[in-house]
């Protein structure tokens, strides 16, 4: 997400970097050019002024501060101003504290709503709640399904009712059902249109009158840009939404939406969606998300993503089984298993401080990648991935031709392994990490990142 942001505000702040001092006509300059990189990002105009000129009140004197990098304090400056842009500080679900709390999805046709409420379902689920889905969109062809569907795949009850089209009705009985089932949490998925009209706001006025739902969460697909904050508008002067959800922002989004939106409905965004799957929905941080776009990385995020897809224990077991014994192919096949976890390497990478785009085109990240060292590694008896070593040419063969690899890709994983284990076994006897060169490690491409 924002890549195309992110990459021409970064060359940008470069060309000012390389000044060595700035004049404030070199302040004003950069300015422009940042003007012009938000507006190709479908900000908001009036937004898009406002903050410039935040920024350059702010940036007043910055040239003559002594003992300052005056562009690093200029980014400094926009980095404050883009996390006000997006809504200052996070903002998560405000639930009642006699259950069940109900949650209200409502948006158009098309933007993910069901899906998304199947998303933060299985998110609450995780964090400990007892959560209940109720299908109360009757108008689009298997949405009830859908979200049946849904339900199964996360281990989560929904509550569905085919014999009527009263929406009220249905989200009344969800609610009780919820309640003698002792749910903590209940998510309604309402029905959307492909665009507002006065039936469809009539009924979901109506459904929050009947329900008094804790948050009324609006679902806005991040790639509609201007347009998905004009909607936005709509819904909340309608319902007087209390959150905001963006969906599709792993794909090619400008990032208009994502930088409007807080700005114009003065309503936070709480999620955003990161991709197709039912665990990819991520709490909305300000502050992290004009990190990122301005390439100073989100260590945080990833820092949470590891805590929430390891095993703690298996964790502790291979680190003391490797500190005592040294890693083998079977230690390194849990060890990977546990990244693939984290998402694909590409997205992790982004969360680095400093990574770009061009680098992460130039590091050829291609996704199957672990999956052909899982093969490989798989394709070996268990003796084999106890004892690399026994692995000669006529057992490289039959491992190649079991993974259905070529066999220069088993070669090369093994004498990666073998550097990473001489690697590791130093740093366990204190010995340093390699001389401060850094193995390859298996499965990952040459390139940046210091892996060569």
């Amino acid at each position: 997400m924002f890549d195309e942001l992110t990459e021409k505000l970064e060359s940008t702040f470069a060309r000012l970097r390389g000044k060595g001092t700035l004049t404030e006509a070199d302040i004003k300059e950069g300015l422009r050019e940042v003007r012009r990189v938000l507006l190709e990002a479908d900000v908001n105009f009036q937004l898009t002024r406002e903050f410039l000129e935040r920024v350059e009140g702010a940036a007043v004197g910055v040239a003559q501060l002594r003992g300052v990098n005056p562009a690093q304090q200029l980014v400094k400056i926009v980095y404050d101003e883009l996390t006000k842009m997006l809504g200052e500080r996070r903002e998560g679900l405000k639930l009642s504290t006699i259950p069940p709390s109900v949650v209200m999805m409502v948006g158009l046709q098309g933007s993910g709503k069901t899906t998304t409420a199947g998303k933060l379902a299985r998110k609450l689920k995780a964090e400990g709640r007892q959560v209940r889905l109720v299908a109360a969109d009757v108008y689009r062809p298997a949405a009830i399904d859908q979200l049946e569907t849904v339900g199964q795949q996360i281990g989560v009850p929904v509550y569905a009712n085919r014999t009527t089209n009263d929406v009220v009705r249905i989200a009344r009985e969800g609610i009780e059902e919820a309640k003698r089932g002792r749910d903590r949490l209940v998510i309604v998925d309402t029905a959307g249109r492909l665009q507002i009209d006065a039936d469809m706001m009539a009924e979901l006025k109506r459904l929050k009158e009947a329900v008094r739902p804790d948050e009324i969460l609006f679902v806005a697909d991040g790639m509609t840009g201007q347009e998905a904050v004009r909607i936005a508008q709509g819904f909340d002067e309608a319902l007087g939404v209390t959150g905001v959800v963006l969906t599709k922002m792993d794909g090619d989004a400008r990032g208009g939406a994502a930088l409007s939106i807080y700005g114009v409905t003065k309503k936070p965004i709480k999620f955003i969606g990161v991709g197709e799957k039912l665990d990819a929905l991520e709490d909305f941080h300000p502050d992290r998300m004009a990190g990122r776009i301005l390439q100073q990385g989100d260590v945080l995020t990833l820092v949470e993503k590891a805590q929430s897809a390891f095993d703690e224990e298996e964790a502790k077991r291979l680190e003391k089984k490797v500190r005592k014994d040294g890693m083998d192919l079977n230690d390194f096949l849990v060890a990977m298993k546990q990244m693939q976890k984290l998402g694909p390497m590409k997205d992790l990478l982004k969360l680095l401080p400093g990574v770009n785009a061009s680098m992460l085109k130039q590091a050829n990240l291609d996704p199957k990648r672990m999956k052909h060292v899982e093969a490989i590694v798989l394709s070996m008896t268990n003796a084999e991935r106890t004892r690399p070593e026994l692995m000669n040419g006529s057992r490289r063969l039959r491992v190649a031709k079991g993974s259905g690899r070529p066999v220069q890709e088993v070669n090369r994983l093994l004498e990666q392994f073998r550097e990473m284990q001489k690697m590791m076994k130093k740093m366990t006897q204190g010995g340093g990490g390699g001389g401060g060169r850094m193995p390859q490690l298996p499965g990952m491409p040459r390139g940046p990142f210091g892996f060569r």
